[in-house]
């Protein structure tokens, strides 16, 4: 199916769902009876849903893994999140994340929540550990600024995918701590770590993984279900690459190779696709490997970066520093 036909049959059937069931907590209520939905700390019409209803998108709680040895049907520019925690190394690629978005997983002893959102193609880590409890996290089905809202099974809190802030319900106010982790090429990951291990399907035949359920996102000329704006002169789908506060367009990470900025150095190289162009993952047109690190006496460590797009970080950072 073309492409423009994919989007409008979008429009068609996806919208009205999405829209039908924006800020309505009494609607929600039904769905969450256990969510607190006194307690929130964002204007509730900014809540959308994105089609899904509640557990219509698994996440993965029992992941299995095989060593970067036995992975096959990979093309090595197929992008994954790598991370590396105590000496423990895990590759998850997004072309099983797309379908899932969330996997509850312990790394080197950490339990961590390895997320992502196609919308924001935001790849974030975090720490599942919070006041001496270990979190749950599962996808709502909502949205807010296009960004995935999760919650965690133990109070049926909603949080924010992006920042990682619990927005709605008991743990309002909360924040989880954001682990170092790399949007890299499955080339890169095993370059970096030939003992590692890559996530595998519990049953390939449950989704279509590897496939792209939105065909020609990112390259539309504006984001699907978001409702808020950018500056002018700024294309809402640049992709960017976000350090706190700060942005700057991958193109011009592109055009320099690699970038310096008070003591963090940005650098890009070829080697991986978009996960967001065509149907195929594997087919997807290139937009490389970002590696971002801070120098501490002479030594580069990763920090906590990610390759998003220019309306998220506006949505989240409106008076954010944007570099171009």
């Amino acid at each position: 199916m073309p492409a423009l036909f994919r989007w409008l049959r979008f429009f068609i059937l996806v919208l009205p769902v999405a829209f039908s069931a924006a800020a309505n907590p009494p609607f929600w209520r039904s769905e969450w009876p256990n969510t607190d939905f006194s307690k929130h700390s964002v204007d509730y019409q900014e809540i959308i849903g994105g089609g899904p209803p509640r557990d219509g998108i698994p996440s993965i709680d029992m992941p299995s893994f095989v060593p970067v040895a036995d992975v096959s049907g990979y093309r090595g520019s197929e992008p994954v999140i790598g991370l590396e925690i105590n000496g423990d190394r895990r590759a998850y690629p997004l072309g099983i994340l797309t379908w899932h978005e969330i996997v509850n997983d312990v790394v080197g002893g950490v339990p961590v929540a390895v997320t992502y959102c196609p919308l924001c193609n935001a790849a974030i880590v975090f720490d599942r550990r919070l006041a001496g409890a270990v979190l749950d996290f599962e996808p709502t089905g909502k949205l807010r600024h296009s960004d995935l809202i999760m919650y965690d099974r133990q109070s049926e809190s909603w949080w924010q995918q992006f920042s990682g802030e619990a927005i709605v319900g008991a743990r309002l106010g909360s924040v989880l701590k954001t682990l170092p982790a790399r949007l890299e090429s499955m080339a890169d990951f095993m370059t970096r770590f030939p003992d590692g291990q890559v996530l595998v399907p519990n049953n390939p035949e449950f989704r279509a993984y590897g496939m792209n359920p939105y065909v020609g996102y990112d390259s539309a000329g504006f984001p699907f279900l978001f409702k808020g704006e950018v500056p002018e002169g700024v294309f809402p789908m640049a992709r960017v690459v976000i350090v706190d506060g700060r942005a700057w367009k991958l193109d011009y990470l592109r055009a320099h190779g690699e970038v310096d900025h008070e003591d963090l150095v940005l650098t890009w190289t070829a080697g991986q696709n978009s996960a967001l162009d065509t149907r195929e993952i594997s087919a997807g047109r290139g937009v490389g490997n970002v590696v971002v690190q801070h120098r501490l006496n002479g030594v580069l460590e990763d920090v906590r970066y990610h390759v998003s797009f220019a309306f998220v970080f506006f949505a989240f950072h409106p008076k954010g520093d944007y570099i171009r």
